[in-house]
């Protein structure tokens, strides 16, 4: 005869089904996806997009913006590789300058491009980015006053 060994025959039963569960419930945790990280700041194709949209541009328009765009980008970043390379480093002024002409190289060739209406959006569309008291990429810098609340 056996032994009684002082487990029921359900104990074991029980500590299977528990383990059953716990690897079921691993596995489901296991195969969900993972949570998609916050978006990052949109790339130059969702921006130019988004100015699309913004100034209704027609498909003709959007892709001499963008060669515009790109141009005017390439040298900006000229400049800053070469100021670099040298070893410099603009000052503040030099900077604000150089966006400036930029700015102006910009709309004077968007003006052959854009109708007046478009034009002048994206001219608002450009002080909102980098109004007064606004950093390069747009937000406020901690020197300078925050806008009055509109109402």
């Amino acid at each position: 005869m056996k032994k009684w060994s002082g487990r029921s025959a359900g104990t074991g039963l029980r500590n299977i089904s528990s383990a059953l569960v716990l690897f079921c419930t691993m596995g489901v945790a296991l195969a969900q996806t993972p949570p998609t990280p916050p978006p990052g700041p949109p790339n130059a194709e969702q921006r130019l997009e988004h100015l699309a949209t913004l100034l209704d541009l027609t498909d003709a328009q959007k892709a001499q913006v963008k060669t515009i765009l790109d141009a005017q980008h390439a040298k900006m970043r000229a400049q800053f590789e070469a100021a670099r390379a040298a070893g410099t480093k603009p000052t503040s002024e030099e900077m604000k300058a150089a966006r400036e002409q930029s700015k102006t190289e910009t709309l004077q060739q968007l003006s052959s491009v854009l109708n007046a209406s478009q034009l002048k959006k994206f001219e608002v569309l450009m002080q909102d980015e980098r109004g007064p008291g606004k950093g390069p990429r747009g937000h406020w810098r901690g020197d300078a006053a925050p806008p009055p609340p509109q109402n």
